[in-house]
């Protein structure tokens, strides 16, 4: 069996993946790391090479109409690979634009998923014909590039599976999951489901999760029947982590070099006659001998690169999202090395009478309100929500780009509060702002409101635009305007 219909299927999620990428980058991207926003891109370039932040951004400036224009001409390429026109050379820019978008992100493009985008993204490049562009094309890709797929398949749940077992006990005891979807970065409203499940089937589910990845990889190369069963349950496993959490595009870009372990005598009868029809035809022919001979040098170099991240794999001393180049083509993975069993939040409050009363900011995901349903964003991702988490296990000195966003907040920004899912404070800034720390716990369905929270003190004092401290802080950064 073929696989013309697997890399139909395979280029279309790549398409959708980079779509969201850069509409998350359109929406976002100026209000981050644009001109005012909270890491300005201008002010971190400066300081590092290309080979330490490769980007097209070093040359064409990083005014916020220029971080548009390359959001919007991203979003209009994947477009395009979405309706099948594909080709070598719009796979190739995709890839140069979020290289470049990767390079200046900082803070909030540090996650394992940019590094396997790329690293998927490159593969794609040489998945597609050269300047074709329907998406039927009329021959093959070399059987390399498939292996080549399931090769980055097999690092991303053998990585994930190995720094689980090395990096949290809760792991081997079974218990992980007692915590794991309370605790997660930004829960869904199918996320109390999981939770509350009965501790037999959270222990079922850690086992799943090791089934997944740390025995079926071990499939992904072997013979037909074993490679689509442990394909299928891999992707099982993925479609089990978009509905139980919302890890951006992350479980959805997984699918992609799952699907590479399918064929096309399996995916055929998922799709109707008049699509695989057309299909089929490219597998009477093999592909071009100077395409074999580019997918040749290809595994030679993934092979020299994957020499590091082998040795990672096998060390006691294992590194989770890591990679070794700078153009992240071939990197190492892992996910949830260590699982919270508290789940601490930051609520920003501003007041406008001096203290005697404060109203609370909502981020656009993340918990705040008790009574506010946790929201649906996979394969979207809200990049400052992300951070406030991670916020919640530090301090301020350690997270100078949220108290960038105080200070923006007390002078009504309109960036930052574009950030938000509401302003309290819609005409004027609040004289007073403060961010206070809480415990969260899920309520189950049925019960008002979906979480109950304790509060747990300050992180952040009151503060005003004219608090000395704060102005100070502010100014060490270059950010005093």
């Amino acid at each position: 069996m073929g696989y013309a219909l697997t890399r139909f299927v395979m280029l279309r999620l790549v398409g959708l993946t980079y779509l969201c990428a850069f509409g998350v980058f359109l929406q976002q991207g100026p209000a981050l790391i644009g001109e005012h926003g909270l890491l300005p891109a201008a002010a971190f370039l400066p300081g590092t090479t290309f080979f330490e932040a490769p980007s097209v951004f070093r040359f064409i400036g990083t005014a916020d109409g220029t971080l548009v224009a390359i959001g919007w001409l991203g979003a209009g390429l994947s477009v395009l690979v979405l309706l099948g026109c594909t080709n070598a050379v719009v796979m190739a820019l995709l890839w140069v634009l979020y290289l470049s978008v990767d390079g200046v992100g900082q803070t909030f493009w540090s996650f394992g998923w940019e590094s396997q985008l790329l690293e998927t993204g490159f593969l794609s490049i040489f998945f597609c014909p050269l300047f074709s562009v329907t998406p039927f094309p009329k021959r093959p890709a070399p059987l390399a590039l498939i292996y080549l797929y399931r090769w980055l398949g097999f690092r991303l749940f053998i990585g994930a599976g190995l720094i689980k077992l090395r990096g949290d006990a809760c792991w081997v005891e079974l218990t992980c999951l007692d915590f794991h979807f309370e605790t997660q970065p930004i829960p869904s409203p199918l996320t109390p489901f999981f939770h509350f499940l009965p501790a037999w089937a959270h222990k079922a589910g850690v086992l799943f999760n090791h089934l997944a990845e740390l025995v079926a990889p071990w499939g992904f190369f072997g013979p037909r029947v074993v490679r689509r069963v442990c394909g299928l349950v891999a992707i099982a496993f993925q479609l089990t982590l978009i509905a139980s959490g919302n890890l951006s595009f992350l479980n959805w870009l997984s699918l992609i070099p799952l699907i590479a372990c399918l064929d096309d005598g399996l995916l055929q009868h998922l799709f109707p006659q008049r699509l695989t029809a057309p299909l089929a035809l490219a597998e009477r022919e093999t592909s071009s001998l100077q395409h074999r001979w580019v997918a040749g040098v290809l595994t030679a170099v993934v092979a020299i690169l994957s020499l590091q991240v082998v040795e990672n794999l096998v060390s006691k001393r294992q590194h989770m999202n890591r990679t070794y180049d700078p153009f992240s083509l071939v990197n190492t993975y892992g996910a949830f090395g260590t699982v919270g069993r508290e789940r601490d939040e930051l609520v920003i409050e501003g007041s406008d009478d001096g203290g005697a009363t404060w109203r609370a900011y909502e981020l656009k995901c993340k918990p705040g309100d008790p009574d506010r349903r946790p929201c649906w964003m996979s394969p979207f991702h809200f990049r400052l929500d992300w951070q406030v988490w991670f916020a919640a296990m530090s301090t301020a000195d350690n997270e100078p780009w949220l108290v960038h966003l105080i200070w923006k907040l007390l002078h009504h920004d309109v960036g930052a509060r574009s950030l938000l899912a509401n302003d309290p404070f819609p005409t004027a800034a609040p004289g007073l702002i403060r961010v206070r720390l809480f415990g969260y716990q899920l309520k189950r369905y049925g019960e008002p409101g979906w979480w109950s929270r304790t509060e747990k003190g300050e992180w952040l004092q009151p503060v005003s635009a004219d608090t000395p401290e704060l102005r100070a802080f502010i100014d060490a950064y270059g950010w005093l305007e």
